[in-house]
């Protein structure tokens, strides 16, 4: 393993742990999903070290005390620049409602580089699967959500983002029939 992508993988281990977060639904520690991220990109054929080490980090932003300078100062600009196209910057609820401020975020998503696109689905296809197993009534919101960011998501990895594309439908379809 590169040493900058070992690296960011303890950094966000520590960082999440600091916090003391876990996933929402499964109660393990929060750190896997940024691995199963990583993980996930690190298999895109194009996928850099800088963009492993920001998918590892990307959460660390919002969830952590960890701050933009921080990253700079251990893992450059890159992939803070990387970590920042994919930190939520519509978060403040005096902006507006949830569908707003989503709307607001999915447009600012179809901006950011392919490099993050490609992070985005490999998080999106991490997080759908709880989700939709263990909140099917949020994931009705979520998917309808996710459903209109990669519509407006392009310009990442064309495989993974079939694959986002394949996950959101299988859950769409799992939500349908636990309806009936």
């Amino acid at each position: 393993m590169d040493d900058m992508i070992e690296r960011a993988a303890l950094f966000c281990r520590a960082a999440h742990q600091a916090v003391g977060q876990q996933r929402k639904y499964t109660g393990e520690p929060y750190w896997h999903h940024p691995v199963a991220v990583a993980e996930r990109v690190s298999a895109v054929e194009t996928a850099t070290v800088e963009m492993i080490a920001a998918a590892h980090l990307h959460d660390v932003l919002e969830d952590t005390a960890v701050t933009a300078l921080d990253l700079e100062a251990c893992f450059g600009e890159r992939v803070t620049a990387l970590v920042l196209e994919l930190t939520d910057q519509f978060i403040d609820p005096e902006i507006g409602n949830r569908a707003h401020r989503k709307a607001l975020e999915r447009n600012r998503l179809a901006e950011v580089s392919p490099e993050a696109q490609t992070i985005k689905y490999a998080d999106l296809i991490d997080n759908t699967g709880s989700i939709v197993a263990r909140a099917p009534g949020f994931a009705r919101v979520y998917l309808a959500e996710k459903r209109q960011l990669l519509e407006v998501m392009t310009r990442g990895d064309q495989a993974l983002q079939r694959q986002a594309w394949s996950v959101l439908t299988e859950g769409e379809a799992r939500i349908r029939g636990a309806a009936r």
